[in-house]
């Protein structure tokens, strides 16, 4: 059932990038990311009340924590998603399972555990090869003068790396999924107020601000998922499955904005999906627990 959880959070994840490809020529990734909060408290609220949920945490701290990654991997997200095909952007966002391989590895390097590094070996090139896929994949942004958007998409799967092991972190303390996805609204929505409050503001009584209600609500429907998959399932299992979602934007963006992605750029979105699902695998077997608690 958890193996559903994760699908389902990562075609509600596309979808709303969808939504948000909708709507990114009408307002800022910062605006987004506010109504997007705004909507999911909204949401959150009355699932939590319709479950019985408290909203009461014993942990806040791991929450701010949560939302300091959470909100900077999403902001950086959407504009990746605003500036980059659906599918590169979804790529370089679902980074986190390389990067939080590659952090293993670091962590062994500064403890210098030679041996340990040897063992982990295989490891080691799996991470080189999801860099290098990263690599094939910002040549065709850098042909489109998109080297930027590119790398603050590279950014965001870092963040997102951080914020899917604070997720589990708070599953292993007990905290409902309902609980966790409404406090990451909230920070969403403090974090993209004040952040556009430097911007140019846009009028919400247009027509295309109804992209916005769609992004709220599928955001809260894949964070709901994805955190009951994260919290209730294997790790390594659900980690992989979240690279469904890469299909399924690869598919949207050829559907409804004809993104054209060069050969060398599928190779590397191949490349690392291939590398982060070999590096979950190995990650797990080198770490006899969750890497939430690692952290």
């Amino acid at each position: 059932m958890q193996a559903a959880w994760m699908i389902a959070a990562a075609l509600f994840f596309a979808l709303m990038s969808v939504c948000i490809k909708f709507a990114s020529p009408y307002f800022s990734p910062l605006e987004i990311v506010c109504y997007r909060g705004a909507i999911g408290i909204v949401f959150m609220w009355a699932w939590a009340r319709s479950r019985k949920v408290s909203l009461r945490t014993q942990v806040p701290m791991m929450h701010v924590w949560r939302n300091i990654v959470g909100v900077s991997a999403l902001s950086a997200w959407f504009y990746a998603i605003a500036h980059l095909p659906l599918g590169t952007a979804m790529t370089l966002n679902y980074m986190s399972g390389v990067w939080v391989a590659a952090f293993l590895v670091g962590g062994t390097l500064l403890m210098g555990r030679i041996a340990d590094i040897r063992r982990q070996g295989p490891l080691v090139l799996a991470v080189m090869a999801g860099f290098a896929g990263v690599v094939m994949m910002l040549r065709p942004t850098l042909a489109q003068n998109q080297l930027f958007a590119g790398l603050i998409g590279l950014l965001s799967g870092l963040m997102s790396a951080l914020a899917y092991l604070q997720v589990a972190a708070l599953g292993r303390v007990g905290e409902p999924e309902a609980r966790t996805v409404f406090y990451f609204s909230v920070g969403a929505a403090l974090a993209g107020a004040v952040g556009m409050q430097f911007f140019e503001l846009h009028r919400l009584d247009t027509v295309q601000a109804l992209w916005l209600l769609p992004v709220g609500v599928l955001a809260a429907l894949g964070q709901l998922c994805m955190t009951r998959a994260y919290t209730r399932g294997a790790t390594m299992i659900v980690a992989n499955l979240q690279y469904s979602g890469i299909v399924f934007a690869a598919l949207f963006g050829l559907l409804w904005f004809d993104d054209q992605i060069p050969l060398i750029g599928w190779l590397g979105m191949a490349t690392i999906i291939a590398s982060g699902i070999v590096a979950t695998f190995l990650r797990a077997r080198a770490l006899p627990q969750p890497p939430a608690e690692e952290h």
